[in-house]
């Protein structure tokens, strides 16, 4: 199998660092969304940018910038959909999405993903993580997995079965890959592989995993 097309979300209000784009904000020497698109190029491939408002700010990392298609902030099924609509115009079967305020994420994911889902009839998964002793967040699975909604396999024969869904007011990802079959991929070598950037606090420990000091 050829490999999978790669699609960026940036489409999130982070409201929590006080709003703007996540990715654009300086880890080090690069910015968070250049150690994403350095991360994920070499494992896809072509790469695209999912992302509203503005192109032109983005202008710099040279990808095709793909905006919702459906309206009201739907969350990152919407990203999922745009990058869907994406790969069938380049005659694609699967993507694979990534966030892009996770600078840090498994170097081999798109190959695991791909792994995971051999012999599906639609290639479909999320990747996931063991919970640390404690935690419990909403998208914790009943296996005690913590589910990384945003890092996943999608394949292009489901995007009207998810247009229809969204455009009916769906937006919780697990609603709808559950009953599409989606399975979890675990990642469980690495310990917090989906550290993600959500407020100033987590930049300070981002910084601090870059610098090591």
């Amino acid at each position: 199998m050829k490999k999978p097309l790669g699609v960026i979300l940036a489409g999130g209000q982070a409201t929590r660092m006080g709003g703007g784009d996540k990715g654009l904000i300086k880890l080090g020497k690069q910015t968070i969304l250049s150690r994403v698109i350095e991360r994920l190029e070499p494992q896809v491939a072509n790469l695209a940018l999912n992302a509203n408002g503005d192109k032109k700010r983005f202008d710099n990392f040279g990808l095709p910038v793909l905006p919702d298609d459906v309206e009201g902030h739907a969350g990152p099924l919407a990203g999922v959909l745009a990058g869907l609509d994406w790969a069938a115009q380049l005659g694609w079967t699967t993507i694979v999405t990534v966030a892009a305020d996770t600078p840090f994420f498994p170097c081999d994911l798109v190959p695991r993903l791909l792994e995971a889902t051999e012999g599906m009839e639609h290639r479909l998964a999320l990747a996931a993580a063991p919970r640390k002793a404690g935690e419990f967040t909403k998208s914790m699975s009943r296996s005690g997995l913590i589910r990384h909604p945003t890092f996943g396999i999608w394949p292009v024969a489901l995007r009207n079965n998810l247009r229809t869904a969204l455009t009916g007011g769906l937006r919780k990802v697990v609603l709808w890959t559950d009953p599409n079959g989606g399975r979890l991929v675990n990642f469980d070598e690495v310990e917090n592989p989906f550290f993600n950037v959500n407020t100033p606090e987590d930049l300070e420990i981002a910084k601090f995993m870059v610098n090591g000091s």
